[in-house]
């Protein structure tokens, strides 16, 4: 639906493009992002837990900027997806020389991350027989490129990810325990959307908006029958399912509506149990954000009808079911209002 999103604020202090791309307003996110701006001031190390797919990159990222490091590097390494025999010289650097191959010197993450913060994801992933050299790091805030004896101090803030149960691993010796405190100062754990279904119809709209401008094929009608399918669906892949469907959806759309790309049956993913519910929220989750994005404009060429996909008669009587009024405006919004009024009402006189 064209423009209907609606970027999460908790604060009115708070920079609308930190979090631009942290859409939703349900207690389980709002939750972690106060986390996060409680710790981001702070130089501590943060470890972000979530399922694949939930957008820790985001939560790092935001933690980045709102620091006092903000403006300075803001470094990434998956450490999933470097082989482990070239992890270290990633992360540390490499000397001439250092081994078959290192034709010239090369700078580690750690050395580009100097004065920022560096994002090491799937920490989880680590070599085990690494996993002392990033705690020295951490301790000792030095460290050696691989075949140097230079020692080069660093300043770097650390925040990691991983989906994995670090806990277990230390149980079964996969991951060193005293790495494990050492990281674990300030978890925040990210919601999987399962837990954040009130989120859907606003993360619905904004990847329509995102992936029809980009494909360039407009879509300005989601039937709510397709929402409520989105609704009941378990999201295995969160988030980033969501995001990858909508794009399909897009590609396959006609007409300017929305289909549904989510197979029609699936025992393994579809959560009959809270279908039961699911289909009037959403309705009535996507009503107030049409009306919303359209001002409470009902009717007309531009108004919530028309996006919806209904006749006005319609939406008023789908309104009246589900409760929906009109907010009133606040006395502070009325008195400008009324000042607005006078001041027009002596400009006309004046004239």
């Amino acid at each position: 639906m064209e423009n209907v999103r609606k970027v999460l604020s908790i604060e009115d202090n708070r920079s609308d493009s930190t979090f631009r791309h942290i859409v939703g307003e349900s207690p389980a996110l709002k939750a972690a992002l106060t986390k996060v701006e409680q710790v981001a001031p702070t130089d501590s190390t943060v470890l972000v837990l979530g399922e694949t797919g939930t957008g820790k990159e985001l939560i790092a990222s935001a933690i980045h900027k709102l620091s006092h490091r903000c403006g300075r590097p803001f470094v990434k390494l998956n450490c999933a997806a470097i082989p482990s025999d070239l992890l270290e010289s990633e992360l540390f650097g490499h000397e001439k020389g250092a081994f078959t191959g290192a034709l010239a010197q090369r700078v580690g993450r750690f050395e580009m991350a100097h004065m920022g913060t560096l994002f090491l994801d799937e920490v989880g992933d680590l070599p085990i027989s690494l996993q002392p050299k990033l705690l020295r790091v951490l301790q000792e805030r030095e460290f050696e490129r691989l075949g140097g004896t230079h020692t080069h101090k660093i300043d770097v803030r650390l925040v990691v990810a991983t989906h994995c149960d670090l806990t277990e691993m230390v149980r079964r010796g996969q991951f060193r325990s005293d790495l494990y405190y050492r990281i674990n100062v300030f978890p925040i754990t990210v919601p999987p959307l399962r837990e954040r279904r009130e989120d859907i119809p606003q993360l619905v709209c904004h990847f329509v908006d995102i992936y029809s401008r980009r494909i360039g094929k407009q879509v300005d009608h989601i039937p709510l029958e397709t929402l409520a399918a989105f609704n009941s669906y378990a999201w295995p892949g969160n988030i980033r399912e969501l995001q990858n469907l909508i794009e399909r959806a897009i590609i396959l759309a006609s007409s300017g509506t929305l289909p549904n790309p989510l197979p029609s049956s699936d025992p393994i993913h579809m959560e009959m149990n809270s279908a039961r519910g699911t289909f009037k929220e959403s309705q009535r989750a996507l009503i107030l954000y049409a009306l919303e994005a359209c001002a409470w404009i009902i009717g007309g060429q531009h108004g919530a009808a028309a996006k919806l996909g209904l006749k006005r008669t319609t939406l008023i009587t789908k309104m009246r079911y589900f409760g929906i009024t009109r907010p009133q405006p606040t006395s502070e919004a009325r008195e400008f209002q009324d000042q607005s009024q006078t001041q027009l009402r002596e400009w006309t006189f004046s004239q």
